[in-house]
């Protein structure tokens, strides 16, 4: 954690999660999804104290959808340790806000960053609106964990391709705004490599998400080996019954003798 960084309650919030048994791994690492779950509920309490949590939007017919997430691991927590988030919004402009997060142990270590991409959705319609005009104000910290700029991810390309799974979205899969919940797709496209880069350790991942999948569709994940080692995976994930994309992923892989940062 930055320790120069003020930390008032506006602008600022933290939250410790303690990790629990259900939420390894089979190394007995805790699972890059339960993070992710970790930082989505961070981010929701921290929206509820500035007024704009989902069930306020719910009340003008908007919500807030995640279109981009940015994950660095530097270190995997294991059961009985407690991990702190600290979060804060850092921009708020056109249709988007980007809200950041630091991961620590209180054993003392640093877990790793996030840098996430929010949308506004109407939904009646299902897209995006411009956030001027439909959000209160609220207290902004310009601080990024990670410059990224958000660009495209890329397509896999066909050489490179390692394998593929289908899935039938079910109830569980369902978040609040009905649709698939923005882990779920992490774990579909893990479930598509091969066993020798699951033996790996998870450096870092980023996901865009394209478009919403919602009760009794099907999904098909597909993933690709971008060098020999498995050090850098593509996923694409697609609508099965109409062909539309999901979501693309990128993640990057260390030997599991490494603990260190990527």
């Amino acid at each position: 954690m930055n320790e120069n960084m003020p930390d008032t309650h506006s602008h600022f919030f933290s939250h410790v999660f303690p990790v629990r048994y259900h939420e390894l791994e089979c190394n007995g690492d805790i699972r890059a999804v339960a993070l992710l779950d970790y930082l989505q509920d961070t981010a929701g309490m921290h929206a509820l104290l500035l007024g704009v949590s989902v069930s306020d939007l719910r009340r003008h017919g908007l919500t807030w959808v995640l279109s981009r997430i940015h994950l660095i691991v530097e270190h995997f927590p294991r059961a009985e340790e407690n991990v702190i988030i600290r979060t804060w919004p850092s921009t708020r402009e056109g249709l988007f806000s980007c809200r950041e997060y630091e991961l620590a142990s209180e054993k003392g270590y640093s877990v790793g960053r996030a840098t996430t991409s929010w949308a506004l959705l109407d939904l009646e319609t299902r897209r995006p609106v411009r956030l001027d005009g439909n959000l209160p104000q609220y207290p902004l910290f310009p601080q990024r964990v990670i410059e990224d700029r958000f660009e495209t991810l890329p397509c896999i390309p066909e050489e490179a391709f390692c394998g593929e799974m289908t899935f039938r979205v079910l109830r569980s899969n369902l978040d609040a705004n009905r649709h698939v919940n923005n882990t779920v797709y992490l774990e579909w496209s893990l479930e598509s490599l091969p066993d020798r880069i699951l033996e790996k350790r998870l450096a870092s991942l980023e996901i865009s998400f394209r478009a919403e999948a919602f009760y009794g569709e099907r999904v098909i994940s597909r993933s690709a080996m971008i060098d020999a080692e498995g050090s850098l995976c593509l996923h694409q994930i697609f609508n099965l019954d109409n062909g539309r994309e999901l979501a693309r992923i990128r993640t990057r892989w260390r030997s599991a003798a490494e603990r260190g940062s990527q």
